[in-house]
């Protein structure tokens, strides 16, 4: 049934509201008309032909007025807490040491052509990881050693001596040296060279050697001026000897690998060993961290002064376990 106008002295009326179109019927009076009848929800069963339209658009309206509501309330996002920048970690520099490094014999089995084998000649020799032969052969069984020298420029107020050539070497587990020892004699292990860095650093792959009878454990080295110097050993600056510290020793000469190691080093002491024994190695013994399970890290600054004559060198002839 269409709902009908009461006619008044002021006008046609629904339910007591005049009609905004009096001419038109109740159900034309426009969508603003029809949203105050459906909001009284007195009329809202009686007005007919309202439609899906008006009711969305009144629960529109009825959601809209939620939410300018006061009682709505929004939920404020919390502003992210700021990262702190992390500090960055300073890096460690190893103290100079006292005085220059002393120049050492680089014994019986240095390999440098100077009395005879020379692996300074071979291709392959500038190489970081020194466990295996250079073409291929053996490679040294050990715990596993990576040992850095850092070498500075006395007579340039002890900068970074960049771009020399080290070359290091030593014997293996069971003190033999490649290239002269009895089964090894075919072997070039245990030996490579390196160009220090703008740091003045060279850093070693290898295994921690052998202690042989009548000398404390030990990494040989030579300083050259340049990568093309290696050729001619009487063109070294400088040769000396890496020393390990005894607090490391224990652990690794219990290993099957190195077998005898343990007893040698018994009969032997840094004040007795015929190359460290002046002042105990008190230059030359490396700062090293590790252990015989993971392996160590060996680190020794050597500072070498080009305006004095090197002294040290290769010896003739050959000693048993070498020197």
């Amino acid at each position: 049934m269409i709902p009908e106008a009461d006619h008044t002295p002021d006008g046609p009326q629904y339910e007591g509201r005049p009609l905004d179109r009096p001419d038109d019927e109740v159900v034309d009076q426009g969508a603003g008309f029809d949203l105050r009848t459906l909001v009284s929800r007195r009329g809202i069963l009686s007005i007919a032909g309202l439609g899906v339209g008006a009711a969305a658009l009144a629960a529109c309206t009825a959601v809209g007025n939620a939410a300018a509501s006061p009682s709505a309330t929004r939920t404020a996002t919390p502003s992210p807490t700021p990262t702190p920048t992390p500090t960055p970690t300073p890096t460690t520099t190893a103290p100079l040491p006292a005085g220059e490094i002393p120049d050492e014999t680089a014994g019986p089995y240095p390999g440098d052509g100077s009395n005879g084998p020379d692996v300074l000649e071979q291709s392959g020799i500038v190489r970081s990881d020194l466990r295996s032969s250079i073409g291929g052969g053996a490679t040294a069984d050990g715990v596993p050693l990576q040992f850095t020298l850092r070498i500075t420029d006395m007579a340039n107020g002890d900068t970074p001596f960049a771009g020399v050539a080290v070359y290091a070497w030593h014997c293996d587990a069971q003190g033999r040296y490649s290239m002269y020892s009895s089964g090894v004699e075919n072997e070039s292990y245990l030996r490579g060279v390196q160009v220090t860095d703008a740091d003045g650093q060279v850093t070693f792959t290898s295994i921690v050697p052998g202690c042989y009878s009548g000398r404390w454990p030990h990494i040989h080295f030579e300083v050259y001026p340049s990568v093309d110097a290696i050729t001619d050993s009487a063109n070294a600056i400088a040769t000396s000897q890496l020393a390990f510290p005894e607090s490391m020793l224990g652990g690794v000469y219990a290993l099957p690998a190195y077998d005898g190691s343990a007893a040698n080093l018994a009969g032997v002491t840094l004040a007795s060993d015929n190359v460290f024994g002046d002042d105990g190695g008190a230059l030359q013994v490396a700062t090293v961290t590790g252990d015989a399970s993971s392996g160590f890290s060996a680190m020794l600054v050597a500072r070498v002064d080009t305006t004095t004559a090197p002294t040290g060198g290769s010896m003739p002839g050959g000693a048993p376990g070498g020197r």
